[in-house]
This record gives C-alpha cells, structure tokens and sequence, in this order.
C-alpha cells in the first residue's frame, strides 16, 4: 500500500495543530476501577496510542444517573479526575493530544446500576427492546422515566461540570456523546422522543436539547476545544427517525453557528443517508468513523469527503496505527472476547511493530 499523504498531514483542529489526521474514536473498554475512576492501566492504554493526532477517550459518564454498563468511568467525583488526570499525563508526556468524551446514557440503562434503584431516564417513557448486562446478569431494559423540563436543566449542568472537571483533568478538549441512542440522540430522534413540549415534536424543538448541552458546554471550554458525536442511522438501543435526513443535516446546520472545533459523524447504519450532504451542512472541520481502512481514509481527506478519520478496533488493536500505516505494515487482529473487561489482555498488550521485530 502507498504512503497515506494525505491522511499524515498535520492539521489545524481548534487551537491546536494535531500532528496527523488519524483521529483514536471512543472505544468503551469495561476496565474502570473502584468508583469507576481510571486506573494506572489507562494511562498505559492511552499512552501508548499516543501518537494519533488526536485520543477522544471512552465516554465517561457525566453523574451517577449518567451510567449505563459496568465499569465506565466518570467525571464527576475527586477520584476520577484525579485517575484520568494520570491519563492526561502520560498521553501529553508522549507527545498526544486527547478530549475527553461526555457521556450520558439515557434508557440504556437498569434500575440495578443507579443509585437508590431508581429507574433510568429519557425524553419519553419508551422502553428499548432486548437485554442489558448487569452485576446481577442480563435484565430486559425497563420503562424509563420521563424526564421534567427541571431535571433536563439539571442535566444541562451536569454536562457543563463534566467539562469543567474535563479541564481540571487536564483534557484538551471535549467531545459531547451525542450518538448511538444514548440521552442526546433519544432527544434528537422522533421514534424515542415523543414529548408534546418544547424538547419534541418539530426538529427544531428535538434540537433543543443538544443545543443547550451545546452552549453549556461552550461556555466552559470555548467553542474550540468542544466536537460532537452524532450518529444518524445507528439503529443500536432501538432508535429510529421518520427522516433521519432532515434531522441530522438540521442538527449539523445548527451546530454550525458555534465555531466547534469539529463534527464526528458515524457512518454506519442500514438506512439510506446521504452523509455528503450531511457534512456539507457543518461549516467546520468533519471527522469521519465507520469501518474505514488506509486506503478509504487517505481517498476520503485527499477528496475533502472528511478532514480527518477516526479509527475504533484497528486503534484497539494497533498501539502505533499510524507507524504501520506509513509503512504499509499488516495490522494486529482485534480479540473480540477481550474488549470488554479482561484487564491486560487484549488492552495493553497489543505488539507494536518493535516488539514484532525484537
């Protein structure tokens, strides 16, 4: 394979200048310790992907309410930013650049993980189809509970302490989670939000949330170190729009107006979706992410189809995915049984390109 050019150039994203255009997606690892705070084991993690041009750490979730899956960090308690400030550290001591994901799950949560038993929430009181894994085993998902206009001003204020504590961490910068049918994109879709107020019905009333998650967070980091994550056509937690076109070009049109520092969008999907017209409809910088190779991401920076590309499982697998890219070297394979949980395993012992050549 020819030396990607195109996708190795250095390229201006906010306020900074990121070394190459390889972009570390969010990948959910199972490996929090207690409290769910990140441990020394992270920080090994992260650092040794440190030469992507830019990490966007797992999704941490925002409050306790926020958590979904066992094992995720957070950003709300002293131990956590102290364990992800360890993070930030030895990603910054490599040379790395790395934001940090907000996360806030929505329904696709259970009433064992949340505090006092209390039920999860969402935009609407939709329960999502199947199973979710538990301490105590897979439970069927329960009917959330609706959230009040009070409590989605509350979690407005929970995003922005994220940010807040984001920063006081050590981040560069922020990524709101606004894909893969957790709490933003259950506002965001009318299959799931069915509220009668001013956060559903018409695009631009679903808009609202993300909008005002938006502004808050903005306010704290300014608009140039803040991206968002969207995911059009994701159908995973059961999520579905009647015109995910207009939605999401709109949500991306919207998003437009604050200068952000880049839009994330999420490829994948078994709908028809015009994602040329989606990120035309962004004025900044777009990320591109979905089961894209060397050759798919260098094609797509060298057309401006994306300004950058993120990669999930090849930067899982590949500590130095860029070095084997500039080669054109084979890449390592992903174990599957080990991404979730597993410790060690299949998370900081990964060979690198030295260590298959020693």
């Amino acid at each position: 394979m020819s030396v990607p050019h195109s996708l190795l150039a250095p390229v201006a994203l906010g306020r900074y200048t990121l070394a190459n255009r390889m972009v570390m997606a969010p990948l959910t690892r199972g490996r929090a310790g207690d409290g769910d705070a990140p441990t020394a084991l992270a920080a090994t993690y992260y650092r040794q992907r440190a030469s992507a041009g830019l990490i966007i750490s797992e999704g941490s979730q925002i409050s306790a309410q926020g958590k979904g899956y066992m094992r995720t960090p957070g950003i709300f308690t002293a131990p956590q930013i102290e364990g992800w400030r360890h993070v930030t550290d030895a990603v910054h001591a490599a040379g790395g650049r790395i934001f940090l994901q907000l996360w806030h799950v929505g329904r696709l949560s259970h009433s064992v993980v949340q505090a006092n038993g209390s039920l999860p929430v969402a935009p609407s009181a939709i329960a999502p189809e199947g199973e979710i894994f538990t301490i105590e085993g897979m439970k069927p998902y329960e009917t959330p509970h609706a959230l009040s206009v009070a409590e989605i001003a509350a979690i407005v204020g929970d995003f922005a302490r994220g940010a807040q504590n984001a920063l006081q961490a050590g981040f560069d910068g922020i990524e709101i989670h606004g894909a893969n049918g957790y709490l933003i994109d259950q506002f965001l879709r009318d299959g799931v939000n069915r509220r009668t107020d001013g956060y559903g019905g018409s695009i631009e009333n679903r808009l609202r949330f993300l909008r005002e998650v938006t502004e808050a967070v903005v306010a704290v980091c300014g608009a140039d170190r803040v991206g968002v994550r969207l995911s059009p056509i994701v159908g995973f937690g059961s999520m579905h729009d009647s015109d995910p076109q207009a939605t999401f070009d709109a949500a991306a049109g919207m998003l437009s107006g604050y200068g952000l520092a880049y839009l994330h969008g999420v490829e994948m999907g078994d709908l028809p979706f015009d994602f040329g017209q989606f990120r035309r409809a962004f004025s900044g910088l777009y990320i591109a992410n979905g089961g894209y190779d060397a050759e798919r991401a260098e094609t797509a920076v060298a057309s401006a189809a994306a300004d950058l590309v993120s990669f999930g499982t090849k930067f899982l697998a590949n500590p130095d995915l860029v070095e084997r890219f500039r080669q054109g070297a084979p890449l390592n394979q992903p174990d599957v049984a080990t991404f979730y949980q597993g410790e060690e395993r299949g998370y900081t012992d990964y060979p690198t390109l030295d260590a298959g050549a020693a």
